[in-house]
């Protein structure tokens, strides 16, 4: 029995727009990648984007470190299991099928990045670019943005200025928690939140190709 249409988890309307996107996201990661190969210090505008930053104070030091917490381990299962929780309830089960692998696979597409590039912080053990943190945070914000694209209906212009307005916002609040905690280097945040806008479209679109054409049979 067919049951009724199955939203994209990829609206079309965004799928022109946001393609442009992913590919100008994979030339900064592999730019950057390629400059800071097997690098161990910050570099001229890492060095200038710190100094900006500075030393965090209470209470801003706190906050810094509450955010950091949601990308860690702990703290990202519980952000994606509620998310997966509200699209169950939602009854929007390819949803919640984008929610952990979009995020899974931007936090696994930088584990991998990491070990290619070699780039390290504070010590030859701790590979830093890019940073997986700032990866997972805006690819969460990423999901969940184009879920409310297309519930609302949005068109062109409006849906990918939301979503893009979610991963810019999700990526600098992530990004300053990393640079204020002096976990990565700003550029190491740039590539994470690269990663996610090139990880993030390409899984929603092959979630819909594997889906079909947009039915679930027996939903």
């Amino acid at each position: 029995m067919t049951g009724p249409p199955v939203p994209a988890v990829l609206p079309p309307s965004l799928r022109a727009g946001l393609g442009l996107v992913a590919a100008l996201a994979a030339l900064v990661v592999l730019v950057l990648g390629v400059l800071y190969a097997g690098h161990s210090e910050p570099s001229r505008v890492d060095v200038w984007i710190q100094s900006a930053v500075g030393d965090v104070p209470s209470p801003w030091r706190e906050v810094a470190l509450a955010i950091d917490f949601l990308g860690e381990p702990a703290g990202a299962a519980a952000l994606v299991a509620t998310v997966v929780t509200g699209c169950l309830l939602l009854r929007r089960p390819r949803a919640a099928v984008l929610v952990v692998a979009g995020t899974g696979l931007a936090v696994g597409t930088t584990t991998l990045l990491k070990s290619l590039v070699g780039r390290t912080i504070h010590g030859a053990d701790n590979l830093s670019y890019p940073s997986g943190h700032t990866a997972f945070f805006t690819a969460l914000a990423l999901v969940v943005a184009l879920l409310a694209t297309g519930r609302l209906g949005l068109g062109s212009t409006a849906g990918t200025l939301t979503v893009l307005t979610a991963a810019l916002v999700a990526g600098v609040a992530m990004g300053w928690a990393q640079v204020a905690l002096g976990a990565h280097y700003p550029t190491d945040v740039l590539g994470g939140w690269c990663t996610a806008l090139v990880v993030v479209p390409a899984t929603a679109w092959l979630v819909d190709r594997i889906a079909g054409d947009g039915r679930w049979h027996g939903r």
